[in-house]
């Protein structure tokens, strides 16, 4: 008879890690947040109906559990200065991922990017100064990168964000 021994939890994100699942004032908690990441610990208690102590701790500890990853400022692009957005798709070689997207992180204007399933491998979200920007980061930076097959780039012409989060 063989013992069986659990492996140790990887970092935040990883298949298999055993956190806390969300309830129902974590899940307010992370509507008031992403609301407002300025919010402070009392404002978070009373707008979700706990004590300050509770507020911090789950705050700590959704923080800890790598479900909340950070705050940060939400920028309007053209109002600062990058009124050009586009989608780029790219097809890659095969087992190249890790490389392309090192690379592509140093890439300057490219705010996001994701692996996919499908037809196309990558899809990476510019937005730029103006259109002769776009077309250096397209030509001259993404489609120079070793790996990278081919790209194919969609001017998004207007945006909004969706009806919200799932967590209220």
């Amino acid at each position: 008879m063989s013992q069986q021994t659990t492996p140790p939890p990887g970092p935040p994100g990883t298949t298999g890690r055993s956190v806390t699942p969300l309830d129902e004032v974590d899940r307010r908690v992370l509507d008031e947040l992403t609301r407002d990441g300025r919010l402070s610990m009392r404002t978070l208690a009373e707008r979700v109906h706990v004590s300050r102590t509770n507020a911090y701790a789950r705050v700590e500890r959704l923080l800890r559990d790598g479900v909340i990853t950070g705050f940060r400022a939400r920028v309007a692009p053209e109002p600062a200065g990058l009124g050009t957005s586009a989608y780029i798709s790219l097809t890659i070689q095969q087992n190249t991922w890790r490389e392309v997207s090192a690379e592509l992180a140093r890439v300057r204007y490219i705010e996001h990017v994701a692996l996919l399933s499908g037809e196309h491998d990558v899809l990476a979200l510019v937005r730029a100064p103006d259109n002769a920007t776009l077309r250096d980061v397209v030509l001259s930076r993404v489609q120079g990168i070793a790996g990278v097959l081919s790209t194919r780039t969609w001017l998004v012409f207007d945006e909004f964000d969706g009806a919200g989060s799932p967590w209220a």
